[in-house]
């Protein structure tokens, strides 16, 4: 069979299942965008849920995050580097394109190398890059740092927003009310920590888990492995690109720059040890440290964000939805981002059920 012909029958096979109200969540946001894009979210539900998960890390990044960055801002000589998501995420009460259309110093940067490199050739000004991210860029984020070190770059700085995916994973399913009945593995995050990083899932869970593609043969197939599973199981279905124990440069990297602490998630709260933060050796970068700043969290939110981010309702159970709340002029930070799942379900609405 050619790969069409695969997908029709992998269709096939899973709309004429036995299963009943299978809830699958994929924790990743190019996860999300596939399913939505390809419109495998309406074509199997409600018999099957795909639910969506704190996939994207501008989502979760908190709102005393932003007001931290702002902050500095604050300061004399400081230019802020950072990914053009963050540039929309709302603190207290600004966000960082208000504070550039005030006259502040606000890069937008497409590797924490750039920064570095801004670094060099403005030395009279202390450079801070808005490190926010999971596993898969922190390892660039550290490397960055390292370069710093070994080149003597003291003008150069990171405000620690990196999260770690166990942690927050754990939260979900801890949940006595969590209904999830398979997980689809971040495929990204796999890339770097391995397919065994996932292994507890159904070790400690009793749940299914897969770590995929993005493709939607790929998706296909970790749906169809989920459900056919008469016991919990684990698969890496993803082997082109991910081995059992990951990147090990890239592991090595992450293990010799950070520690792991308490880490709060916007709309979530604080998560035990989710967090990714720069050890005693690379302290000197650490912007916290470096300008005296702390992070000071409010739980907010005045949309349903949170429980989105949980998998516990979907972008169109909130009233925001497409209405006052859009990617051009978004409320919650789920709608900020290209990989938040309101973000998403707004540009495929078309394609998800309502």
């Amino acid at each position: 069979m050619n790969k069409k012909e695969i997908v029709l029958d992998l269709v096939n096979k899973i709309k004429n299942s036995n299963v009943e109200e299978f809830n699958i969540m994929e924790i990743c946001g190019t996860h999300t965008q596939s399913i939505s894009k390809m419109g495998i979210r309406n074509l199997f539900y409600p018999k099957i849920n795909l639910i969506s998960g704190p996939g994207c890390p501008v989502c979760v990044t908190s709102e005393g995050y932003i007001d931290a960055a702002i902050e500095l801002l604050n300061k004399e000589n400081i230019i802020l580097t950072t990914f053009g998501d963050l540039m929309k995420v709302k603190g207290s009460e600004e966000n960082l394109i208000d504070k550039r259309q005030k006259g502040k110093r606000i890069k937008i940067i497409y590797s924490p190398l750039d920064a570095l490199k801004i670094a060099k050739e403005n030395e009279s000004f202390e450079v801070v890059f808005l490190a926010v991210g999971f596993e898969t860029t922190a390892p660039l984020i550290g490397l960055a740092v390292k370069r710093a070190k070994e080149s003597n770059i003291n003008n150069f700085s990171i405000l620690s927003g990196l999260k770690i995916m166990k942690p927050v994973m754990k939260t979900i399913l801890n949940d006595k009310e969590c209904g999830v009945n398979g997980i689809i593995c971040p495929g990204h995050v796999a890339v770097i920590t391995g397919a065994d990083y996932f292994k507890f899932i159904k070790e400690q869970y009793d749940i299914s888990a897969v770590v995929t593609g993005f493709e939607s043969l790929d998706i296909l197939s970790a749906i169809y492995f989920l459900i056919s599973q008469k016991q919990s199981k684990f698969e890496n279905l993803y082997r082109t690109c991910v081995t059992s124990s990951g990147n090990l440069f890239a592991k090595e990297i992450i293990e010799s720059c950070f520690l792991k602490d308490d880490c709060t998630w916007r709309g979530i709260g604080k998560i035990n040890k989710s967090g990714l933060y720069l050890n005693k050796g690379y302290e000197e970068f650490d912007a916290l440290k470096k300008f005296e700043l702390s992070i000071k969290e409010n739980r907010e939110n005045s949309c349903v964000c949170g429980e989105i981010i949980l998998g516990k309702k979907c972008p169109s159970d909130c009233s925001f939805f497409g209405k006052k709340c859009t990617p051009s002029h978004p409320i919650g930070p789920c709608m900020v981002s290209s990989e938040g799942s309101c973000s998403i379900y707004f540009r495929y609405r078309g394609e998800n059920y309502e």
